[in-house]
């Protein structure tokens, strides 16, 4: 199906009180596994590419229209969302190539000047039909004003999404990004108040770190849209080195990169489940995916066995 706008995903999600999942790309493998796991899921989801893999990439044209057209070929809504750009010229550069939303991230400016770039770039972003996101002071994890402890004030929020015209609006409820274990201490009454006050819907970052239960009560308290990195990074780091303990002496990438892509896609398929309501499925119960995987000894064909998940979101 087309690639699908940002604000038709997000706005029956923040009209029926549902939760979005919003998860990075890293390499092609996240972006076709996130694309994997919605469609299993049977539900939209937003695939984001942040400023630093744009870095880390070199540019980010190659990354960004192979994410592309893994939403165009997707059974299931998906959208395209630059995440964390600090740089003007690469939002302007996301929206030329077709992204249908992005965040701007001026939250280590003063208040003042946050407002005053963000609504600059809010205003470019709707004149080419983007949905903008934004942030008032930065989640915590990145040296900023919500380290643990800070939190968004309701009424500083309702100025900011007034003053900007931000589409939707990411807030420190007590997650904190790159967490390492699923601990993070949320403020449900604090996301009721936010989500009356602010009028747009709301963003939670840091959200590896919050166990299934508290992400289901962030979303049933207001939070529209979840994003989450750190976690499936996780995931698809230690299954890597699960299948290269296993197997030292092979060399074909795809032998043990397969099996990581899988993992992730099970695991993106029971969160979506897990933000929208869903009944919570084991990941085990996911359909396999068959790996086909060519070498100079001939093909290997094997369905991957993910266990259930034990793992610490990070």
């Amino acid at each position: 199906m087309p690639l699908t706008a940002t604000d038709e995903i997000i706005a029956p999600a923040y009209a029926r009180n549902r939760g979005v999942g919003a998860f990075n790309v890293v390499q092609l493998e996240h972006a076709e596994a996130i694309v994997e796991g919605a469609e299993r899921a049977k539900l939209p989801v937003i695939l984001q590419i942040s400023e630093n893999t744009v870095r880390y990439h070199g540019s980010l044209a190659p990354i960004g229209r192979a994410a592309l057209a893994l939403a165009e070929q997707a059974t299931v809504p998906v959208a395209l969302h630059l995440d964390h750009a600090e740089s003007e010229d690469l939002v302007h550069e996301a929206v030329r190539l077709g992204f249908t939303s992005v965040m701007f991230d001026a939250s280590a400016l003063p208040y003042a000047l946050n407002v005053a770039a963000t609504r600059a770039v809010t205003d470019f972003g709707h004149r080419a039909d983007v949905f903008v996101e934004a942030e008032l002071g930065e989640v915590g994890g990145k040296n900023g004003a919500h380290a643990p402890g800070v939190r968004t004030d309701p009424q500083e929020a309702r100025e900011f999404a007034e003053a900007t015209a931000v589409d939707c609006l990411a807030v420190a409820v007590g997650s904190s990004h790159a967490m390492a274990t699923r601990d993070a201490v949320l403020d449900f009454d604090l996301i009721a108040r936010l989500r009356t006050s602010a009028g747009v819907p709301l963003v939670l970052h840091g959200s590896s770190g919050v166990s299934d239960a508290d992400l289901a009560k962030a979303v049933a308290a207001g939070m529209t849209k979840v994003n989450v990195s750190t976690h499936l990074n996780g995931i698809f780091s230690a299954t890597v080195r699960r299948e290269l303990d296993r197997r030292p002496e092979v060399s074909d990438s795809r032998t043990y990169i397969g099996p990581a892509r899988e993992e992730v896609a099970a695991e993106v398929a029971r969160l979506l489940g897990v933000l929208a309501g869903a009944p919570h499925p084991g990941r085990a119960t996911a359909a396999p995916l068959t790996t086909v995987v060519r070498t100079d000894d001939g093909p290997i064909t094997g369905a991957v066995d993910p266990a259930p998940s034990t793992r610490e979101y990070s």
